[in-house]
């Protein structure tokens, strides 16, 4: 049952993205935010990356597949009259953990709860390749524990279809060893073999790997759940070893007057 402390209103949590893992890619918000908190929640990895910088907070961790208990565990904290950060990887609002505090928080209505954006994989992943997000692209979870394999079979065709670059995150597991592979195989008829990817392994960590590879040998390369897959579109080349989508530039071309309100970067 949520504590009946607290009622005042007066606590508050902060959902963070600390980014890909380096302190130095953390946003300054979110660094701000972790020296203003009393206290760190986040799963256990997560806060082991953030722990020598912050070594004066009161840190609080559950293991992986006990995020609901770690929501209930920052409220109560909260409830306490404590502010509370529940830190995630990347950013909160992708793949993280701010629609479930949102959900949790219905039974804490005295607690407000903000958002502090942070550095999603797909992002960091892309500087470090190259610039293969440049045009449309869209971002798939090959991970089946909370969503079904055919409704994440149909987003890869769908993607693949309508030639999307596509980002995947969760590529693979213990559990989950041909996940990549199969997905490939879907992708592999509408895409050539011959299609530009990347992998990025452990951004911002100890281990940083990059690599760009044909869309035929990442079907038979093995990667892990810190790796994260890009797969390029019809149009995507290697550049020097970089990855890269062209957005449609041409030289030559006259400068085009751009509605107002459009975005032209």
């Amino acid at each position: 049952m949520p504590s009946e402390i607290g009622v005042r209103n007066l606590s508050k949590i902060y959902v963070v993205g600390i980014g890909p893992g380096a302190y130095e890619q953390m946003t300054i918000q979110a660094a701000e935010c972790l020296k203003e908190c009393d206290v760190i929640v986040g799963y256990t990895v997560y806060v082991d990356l953030v722990k020598e910088h912050f070594p004066e907070k009161e840190f609080l961790t559950t293991p992986m597949r006990k995020e609901r208990e770690r929501c209930v565990l920052a409220f109560e904290e909260a409830a306490r009259g404590k502010t509370v950060a529940m830190i995630c990887s990347g950013d909160a609002g992708v793949y993280g953990m701010s629609g479930l505090m949102l959900e949790v928080g219905r039974d804490y209505p005295s607690i407000t709860v903000d958002m502090i954006p942070g550095v999603t994989a797909a992002l960091s992943g892309a500087a470090l390749l190259g610039a293969p997000l440049i045009h449309d692209f869209c971002v798939i979870s090959l991970s089946d524990l909370l969503t079904p394999w055919e409704k994440i079979e149909r987003r890869l065709l769908a993607a693949a279809e309508t030639d999307f670059a596509i980002c995947l995150y969760n590529p693979s597991s213990r559990k989950r060893k041909d996940y990549l592979q199969r997905a490939c195989d879907l992708l592999l008829r509408y895409r050539a073999p011959e299609t530009i990817c990347g992998i990025v392994a452990n951004i911002g960590r100890a281990g940083e790997n990059v690599q760009v590879l044909s869309l035929k040998d990442l079907r038979d390369t093995q990667v892990d759940m810190f790796t994260t897959v890009f797969v390029g579109n019809s149009q995507t080349v290697e550049i020097n070893g970089r990855m890269v989508t062209p957005r449609g530039y041409r030289s030559g071309d006259k400068e085009k007057k751009m509605p107002e309100g459009s975005r032209d970067e």
